[in-house]
């Protein structure tokens, strides 16, 4: 059911209804020796430490219309970062039309909106596979609002954030708010695909695959670059340093990695 800006703020009480978005992205290089990988993991250590994951919470809790009450973050030995964020409603009560549209959100110029207790978490993973000599970091965010405003509105931010080869997008709305007549409402917005809440540029660079469940409200999108240069997955040097040889049998281990993190099953 399409409703208007008057009837969305029309609610009883407070809005109740749980959005979930959950992103989840992979970085890939190809590390041959042993001290590469620890150069790649250090160099993503630092890249992505609590300190910067901090600053791109706090900029999707602005988006989202936020309050910051309080932050937990964590760099771990030997590798890795968590950072917890507990948000507020904001304290502005107009909604901006554009809030409700599919559409990609701000970058990252603040949206207001009013919406209750919510959290944003970031944990990053880096990994390696010991025998093909390639190396992999994961980042999982997840922004859970109980207000107005869908998180989708902070994803155009976030893909930005990070260098990413693949990634995995869930979004879900559960529970149920009622209007002013006690009328239950499942959902308070439109949505047919994440897609639309990614500016097209981005989805130009990217495979993608849907798997909605819209009686339900889940929805599920799955990106991999289409474009693959070989000096983007090496680690201090440029594939002119291999023999064509040697950059066939790198090519064709990193494009089966991609391939099986995209699709979800081992394809050897």
């Amino acid at each position: 059911m399409k409703l208007t800006q008057e009837q969305r703020i029309q609610l009883h009480e407070f809005n109740n209804l749980t959005k979930s978005l959950s992103f989840n992205m992979y970085d890939i290089c190809y590390t041959r020796t042993k001290e590469e990988r620890e150069a790649y993991i250090a160099y993503i250590d630092e890249q992505y430490n609590s300190d910067r994951l901090t600053k791109i919470l706090t900029t999707v809790a602005e988006i989202i219309g936020a309050h910051v009450l309080n932050v937990a973050k964590q760099d771990y030995v030997p590798q890795g970062a968590s950072v917890t964020v507990l948000v507020s409603e904001g304290p502005v009560v107009e909604v901006p039309n554009e809030s409700f549209e599919e559409s990609p959100g701000p970058l990252p110029d603040n949206v207001v909106i009013q919406l209750d207790k919510s959290h944003i978490t970031v944990h990053t993973y880096p990994e390696y596979d010991p025998n093909e000599g390639i190396s992999t970091f994961r980042a999982d965010i997840d922004v859970s609002t109980c207000g107005e405003i869908s998180p989708l509105k902070a994803l155009n931010y976030l893909i930005h954030s990070f260098d990413t080869d693949i990634m995995t997008i869930d979004y879900r709305v559960r529970g149920f708010t009622r209007d002013i007549n006690g009328q239950k409402m499942f959902i308070d917005h439109d949505i047919s695909s994440i897609q639309n809440y990614i500016p097209d540029e981005v989805l130009d660079q990217y495979h993608m695959i849907d798997v909605n469940v819209y009686q339900e409200h889940i929805f599920h999108t799955k990106c991999k670059l289409r474009e693959f240069d070989l000096n983007n997955y090496l680690f201090g040097y440029t594939k002119d340093s291999l023999s064509s040889q040697e950059q066939l049998e790198i090519t064709e281990r990193l494009t089966i990695e991609m391939d099986e993190i995209f699709y979800g099953k081992n394809i050897i």
